[in-house]
């Protein structure tokens, strides 16, 4: 295959559409939210792109038996409550620098296939520890992008996140704005240690507000739980190690036995 192939895999009408980005990063926020996203609006969802490449990892997907060369999907979907959508996933990001920005052209030419003119990245921002209440971070290409956003509970913080936004999010951000593309990415803050569906329903429920979307959120509350479960595991065997450590005898303690 060429280095990069595109299979139109339908044609659709969508109505002013804004391009949402949800590539696999950190805590899988952007992947979470994208997929919950194609999951409640199913119905209206059509797979309208597939982009193949030799950038991706070399193997395929397998579901049910049936093996599919791995790649990365561009949905259109219908909103009834506000904006039409081009949703991107896949499983994968680009294993170079060129290949982020190759990719990241792509996606941007699609857009404009589709008259997209608005580009919402979705994604994660590592806090390095477990938290409590989930903040939404943003990131634009133009200023007058921050107090609409910031009126929908995005918080814009200086020089945060640390080392800026790597891979198809930030690129998005960077090439759309040279070509005209008004782009916003919304980072939700997580751990970064887990899959984190808490911080996929906090980048959600600032897109409902800017798209204007009714979600609902119970299957990804489900996962939550199950997360929630995995994280109280992993403290409790944390604080056994911890006391462990603490009862295990010291080496003044073993000068006296014998």
């Amino acid at each position: 295959m060429d280095e990069l192939e595109i299979d139109a895999v339908a044609e659709v009408e969508v109505d002013d559409p804004v391009l949402v980005e949800g590539l696999p990063g950190v805590g899988h926020v952007g992947t979470l939210a994208a997929e919950h996203i194609l999951e409640e609006l199913d119905e209206e969802s059509t797979v309208i792109r597939r982009v193949y490449s030799r950038e991706f990892p070399p193997q395929v997907t397998i579901e049910d038996g049936v093996a599919e060369l791995t790649c990365a999907t561009l949905h259109a979907v219908s909103n009834p409550d506000g904006r039409d959508m081009l949703v991107l996933t896949g499983d994968h990001q680009a294993q170079t620098n060129a290949g982020h920005y190759a990719l990241t052209t792509a996606f941007l030419d699609i857009a404009d296939e589709f008259d997209t003119s608005e580009i919402y990245s979705l994604g994660g921002v590592p806090t390095g520890e477990l938290i409590e209440e989930y903040a939404v971070i943003g990131a634009v290409t133009d200023e007058s992008r921050v107090e609409p956003l910031e009126e929908v509970g995005v918080e814009f913080r200086e020089d945060e996140p640390a080392g800026g936004i790597v891979g198809v999010s930030g690129l998005l951000l960077g090439l759309g704005a040279r070509r005209g593309f008004d782009a916003a990415c919304l980072m939700g803050e997580t751990s970064g240690y887990l899959v984190d569906p808490k911080s996929a329903r906090a980048v959600l429920e600032v897109l409902e507000e800017v798209v204007g979307m009714e979600l609902e959120y119970e299957s990804l509350d489900e996962r939550a739980d199950e997360m929630e479960d995995v994280i109280g595991k992993i403290q409790e065997m944390e604080q056994q190690q911890q006391q462990q450590s603490m009862e295990m005898p010291t080496d003044d303690d073993l000068r006296y036995i014998g």
